[in-house]
């Protein structure tokens, strides 16, 4: 039995699905279920249950606790153009009643739709973008005169629309996502992370500026609270490297000034403690005025006493 997004059960005044899967899904007690509905007993022990979820978060612990998770990564770029050349594509031109020598697409232009139009682990806004193509394909093959007022085929125009990755742009506009590039000389203060997310991974950019000040730290960026923590523990852990005379640094420095550390995308969450090293080293180079390579990335958690932990994710 699949039990569709388990993540999105209700639970309120009215119902709460979450315990009664407690027993369902316990093979000690779903022997003799009883449904309030039928009223009557239910043997659920030979039954196999499949549940999905999109984010674990939301999903309550002691649930979680009778199941065994299996974390199923997202589509691969050479993956989503399989998808989308073998199934998407003759879907979305036999749905808008295209054939497909009217409309050819090519495998330049679904690789720049996968990573310049679409962020996802799975292909549901790639078909849609893909739609979107075959909407536009019909609208100019109208204009040519290869469909009739009434909607019928004209068999005497001929004519074929080809979509690269050159004229993509009349299709879908402007990209939507560019991928980051590593800056083209080291900088003092700016240091890039890795980060892990569910469509793969990523870089994230880290920058640090020192001025005049009262000995305040500054985070900006929309961090959660771990990585507000983290970022605290990168100042305590700076100061103590440079107070102890392993850096040139004035021992009343840190009195006279501020530093601020800023995660660009402020609109975009972020949380979790694998920036740690990232951030000590982007507030060490903006207090001893060191340059950082820029063709390096790191990830980790960092200690007090400066050990850079394993990640998790």
């Amino acid at each position: 039995m699949l039990l569709d997004e388990i993540d999105k059960i209700s639970n309120d005044y009215r119902s709460d699905t979450a315990s009664a899967l407690l027993e369902v899904l316990d093979g000690e007690q779903n022997q003799h279920f009883v449904d309030h509905y039928i009223e009557l007993p239910v043997d659920l022990s030979d039954v196999l249950f499949i549940a999905t979820a999109n984010d674990l978060s939301t999903v309550s612990r002691p649930l979680l606790d009778r199941m065994e998770i299996i974390e199923v990564q997202g589509y691969t770029l050479n993956e989503k153009m399989h998808i989308a050349k073998e199934h998407l594509v003759k879907k979305q031109i036999a749905k808008n009643g295209l054939m497909t020598s009217m409309l050819k697409i090519s495998d330049g232009a679904l690789k720049r739709i996968i990573y310049a139009y679409t962020k996802e682990a799975g292909v549901r806004e790639l078909e849609r973008q893909i739609a979107k193509i075959c909407r536009k394909a019909v609208t100019r093959l109208y204009e040519e005169g290869v469909y009739t007022p009434d909607g019928s085929r004209n068999t005497e125009v001929k004519k074929c629309i080809r979509v690269t990755d050159k004229n993509l742009f009349e299709y879908l506009g402007k990209e939507k996502y560019r991928p980051d590039k590593a800056n083209k000389h080291p900088e003092v203060g700016v240091v890039r992370g890795l980060a892990w997310t569910s469509v793969g991974g990523e870089t994230l950019e880290i920058e640090v500026n020192v001025m005049a000040g009262s000995s305040e730290l500054k985070l900006t960026g929309n961090m959660g609270d771990v990585m507000k923590e983290s970022a605290m523990i990168a100042y305590s852990l700076v100061r103590s490297l440079t107070m102890n005379g392993r850096y040139k640094v004035d021992s009343e420095f840190y009195d006279k000034h501020n530093i601020h550390l800023h995660i660009p995308e402020g609109a975009v969450p972020k949380d979790g403690p694998s920036a740690g090293i990232t951030m000590t080293t982007a507030m060490l180079s903006a207090v001893t005025q060191i340059p950082v390579r820029a063709d390096v990335a790191m990830t980790g958690e960092v200690t007090l006493r400066g050990r850079v932990l394993p990640i998790g994710g």
